[in-house]
């Protein structure tokens, strides 16, 4: 387990810096946006006589948006001078990541447990491994608000959730 932050040096080596992270951002945009006006001048961006067509106002939207990572991209080069902070440091990067790789595990588990067994195992996981907790008070939580869960939508608000082999046991 990674130390606690209280544990932690106070300034870790900085892995992205703003500046980068700008220049990025902008580019993925530029890239959209460019993706968007070819597909809505295929779709037929002018005014016809009925009036415009499907892909006028999104053409210029996107055009706008071009214009605004052009401007983005632009403004960071002419910046270059200043020093750029850093965007995320290597002990932020790594909280980030406790969090984002349970949850993509919790939405892939999700396809084949259930809502309720991969809801379980999120929050007992980040109980445990993240918040610290005993393992006892976590699979207790874990189990009430997965059962808590379950009454809600199963069975007070009869709303289809998706549902694995563990509520088939159970007939649901």
């Amino acid at each position: 387990m990674p130390p606690a932050p209280e544990e932690r040096p106070a300034d870790s080596a900085a892995v992205a810096s703003s500046r980068a992270v700008d220049i990025a951002t902008s580019l993925v945009l530029l890239a959209l946006a460019a993706l968007l006006a070819f597909d809505n001048w295929r779709t037929g961006m002018s005014w016809d006589a009925t009036g415009p067509q499907a892909g006028y106002f999104p053409f210029y939207l996107s055009l706008i948006l071009a214009g605004a990572s052009v401007y983005g991209i632009a403004k960071e080069f002419a910046a270059r001078r200043n020093e750029s902070e850093p965007f995320v440091r290597r002990e932020q990067l790594q909280r980030v990541l406790q969090v984002l790789a349970p949850t993509l595990a919790f939405c892939l588990l999700m396809q084949w447990l259930g809502l309720y067994v991969a809801s379980f195992l999120l929050v007992a996981g980040f109980m445990v491994f993240v918040g610290r907790i005993a393992w006892w008070k976590s699979l207790l939580t874990a189990l009430l608000f997965s059962v808590a869960m379950f009454a809600t939508f199963e069975i007070a608000f009869d709303v289809l959730m998706p549902k694995g082999p563990i509520e088939a046991l159970f007939g649901f």
